[in-house]
């Protein structure tokens, strides 16, 4: 076995790599960039090597510089983790001339499968049912307006060396491929160093399903099980689960053959997914093969018991698989929310910064008897780059059932705490007690479809609000009572601490009164009803861990003047505590109105200007596109959402945006 492993990544993957290396009693080396001098792997790792400046073209994915960490520390072995160098088969062939294993699948698996245009031919050769597309190299935006005809609205425009959504447009018209191809052919070029393109068709209403597969260098190859990714924003995975709630066993199996039969064709070894479309009718195409480890791998290794990384390092050392597939069944269910460092509530756009906090859910064993598991690479007070991907952390729930592991997922992100930074907790947690999502009835589409306006927030079902108002009563009085004992006040002017209170939430109010005594608080309606409030929350804590009628409730908790900003359940809420006479005086303040930015274009994230589209005096039209602008390797482009005339331009191309710096002004 390898006495020493290098891991060319960065981020939650490389952290990932190291803990089961070190499990195996392989020492690790880390490779960092400038941004990433103080990063969570550079810790953990036992060496590290610096290797560049911070984009990730200028380190990360420059081949000689990984082949110089490799020397300057004597590595026998690497592992790519996913994106960067992970299918890129150049640096495959590059470890083996140096005589360094690599810890994936053959130089040759990598050209077959992990170019997208040509794994499509090869599918097409072994009659595996694929999308209609153009296959072919496209040379310019007017050749892939043309195809995009022929083919037929909606189409997919993809970069062939793509993956993570990168280099992935929708267009459903002939402007929108036009668009849809330079800004894929950008990304591409930047994040992988190819800007090949090609176009398939847009299948609508699909499910993505995805099977693990894993071989060795002895000819045997197993499937794990598959993985539901439908989840999706920007074609980028947000929530996955294995097994899929969609698929029966003949289905399965038969993708579980396909898969395998895919991999032995090309001489695969090492884990390797390959996805699939699949519609209403359990019919399935074959899409993709990720030639790699995918990010959404614990909830297979949830569900199975089997160390992926740990089997790729011992079949790249020579080893036979320890299992058949016969040994490979299914353990219960299990679910992964990727946390992003992105606003849900600006359409997912990214957001960058420092974590001025970071507080993950105890991993393990829960008093539920499900698990928790965070997979990640930041620490409080680390910062989020806006070079890379804006991941922050993989959390996974496994439960005997799915409702049992949405339930454990549920509390799990309700205790997740994470300051500083735009997030989208609330969404992830939204999704976990939407009915479509809680049915199994999803497809890639159901952002789009459940959210058509955008992100913005959820309302409390009416039971789950009237527990919160219990709780907030019990807390308020709670922040209250101490709040009188004080040092310092005059003798014999005590304050008294009343019974009654309105709590205010969502437009509702709630008169009831508190009897609290040493285990708790006994919170009575104005309509008689009884809540029954237990915590040991002392003020200034900002997660509230509560009993309320015997169900747990986790609250995140920050004070404002009355009350409390309470956040759960993808809600985010002003819950105001006030006496009878403060709520009626409440009632007579004036509403603030907020600024009107309607003849401003705003920046919606930090990034770059790659371009502005008009100038100083142009008539613009709804749709039309008026700048572009990078961020974490995304080409957002910024439209108009009324007819105007363009009055000034602030920023140029070139320019580095803050989050709400104006772009330009409509008159």
């Amino acid at each position: 076995m390898f006495k020493k492993i290098l891991i060319a990544n960065r981020g939650e993957i490389a952290c990932r790599v190291i803990k089961s290396a070190r499990k195996m009693g392989i020492q690790t080396v880390a490779v960092y960039s400038d941004a990433d001098r103080d990063a969570l792997h550079v810790k953990m790792a036992d060496e590290a090597v610096h290797i560049g400046p911070s984009p990730a073209n200028q380190s990360y994915i420059v081949i000689d510089k990984i082949l110089e960490a490799i020397r300057k520390t004597g590595a026998e072995a690497v592992h790519p983790g996913y994106g960067f160098l992970s299918e890129n088969r150049k640096f495959a062939e590059a470890l083996e001339a140096n005589g360094v294993t690599f810890i994936g699948p053959p130089a040759s698996a990598i050209e077959k499968m992990g170019d997208k245009i040509t794994s499509k031919k090869i599918a097409q050769e072994a009659n595996v049912s694929t999308v209609p597309g153009y296959m072919g190299l496209i040379e310019d935006a007017d050749e892939a307006v043309k195809i995009s005809g022929e083919i037929g609205y909606p189409v997919m425009i993809k970069a062939s060396a793509g993956g993570g959504g990168k280099g992935m447009r929708i267009a459903w018209n002939d402007q929108e491929a036009r668009e849809g191809f330079q800004s894929s052919k950008n990304e591409a070029a930047s994040s992988f160093g190819d800007d090949r393109i090609f176009i398939e068709k847009f299948v609508t209403q699909p499910r993505h399903i995805e099977i693990q597969v894993l071989a060795d260098q002895h000819g045997n190859c197993v499937y794990l099980n598959e993985r539901e990714c439908s989840i999706q924003r920007r074609n980028q995975k947000v929530i996955e689960e294995a097994p899929s709630p969609f698929l029966d066993e003949e289905t399965r199996a038969a993708m579980g053959a396909q898969s395998v039969a895919l991999a032995q064709a090309v001489g695969y070894t090492s884990a390797g997914t390959v996805e699939f479309i699949v519609d209403g009718e359990k019919n399935f195409y074959f899409l993709e093969m990720n030639t790699r480890l995918q990010v959404e791998h614990p909830v297979t290794e949830l569900i199975t018991g089997v160390d992926l990384v740990e089997q790729m390092i011992r079949v790249a050392d020579g080893e036979p698989l320890p299992m058949k597939q016969s040994d490979i069944g299914i353990n219960g269910w299990a679910i992964e929310s990727r946390l992003y460092a992105e606003d849900p509530y600006r359409n997912f756009l990214p957001s960058i910064g420092r974590l001025t906090r970071y507080r993950p859910p105890v991993e393990g064993k829960t008093d539920g008897g499900g698990i928790v598991r965070n997979d990640t690479g930041v620490f409080e007070g680390g910062e989020i780059s806006m070079f890379y991907d804006p991941m922050i952390a993989k959390l996974c729930t496994w439960a005997p059932s799915r409702a049992e592991a949405i339930e454990e997922m549920r509390l799990a992100l309700d205790t997740f705490e994470v300051e500083g930074i735009g997030h989208n907790l609330p969404f992830c947690a939204a999704v976990m007690d939407h009915g479509r999502f809680i049915s199994g009835n999803i497809t890639t589409a159901f952002i789009e479809e459940e959210y058509p306006e955008g992100f913005e927030g959820t309302e409390l079902p009416a039971e789950l609000e009237r527990r919160v108002a219990a709780a907030c009563a019990a807390m308020e009085r709670v922040a209250e009572i101490r709040r009188t004992r004080i040092s310092g006040t005059l003798g014999n002017h005590e304050r008294k601490v009343g019974t009654d209170w309105v709590v205010s939430l969502q437009d509702q109010n709630f008169a009831l009164s508190v009897a609290a005594d040493k285990a708790g608080a006994t919170i009575r309606f104005e309509d008689g009803a009884e809540m029954r409030v237990e915590s040991d929350w002392t003020p200034g804590n900002q997660l509230a861990r509560l009993d309320v009628d015997g169900a747990p409730l986790v609250l995140k908790v920050a004070k404002i003047p009355m009350g409390f900003r309470i956040r759960l359940r993808g809600a985010d809420l002003k819950v105001h505590v006030r006496t009878p006479r403060q709520y009626e005086l409440a009632q007579l303040m004036p509403v603030k109105v907020p600024p009107d930015t309607s003849k401003l274009l705003l920046c919606p994230m930090p990034g770059l200007v790659v371009s502005i589209s008009v100038q100083e005096g142009d008539e613009v039209q709804e749709g039309q596109a008026l700048a572009t602008v990078e961020a974490m390797k995304m080409e957002n482009i910024l439209r108009a959402e009324r007819k105007g005339v363009v009055k000034s331009i602030s920023a140029e191309a070139g320019a580095s945006l803050a989050v709400d710096e104006i772009i330009m002004e409509f008159e």
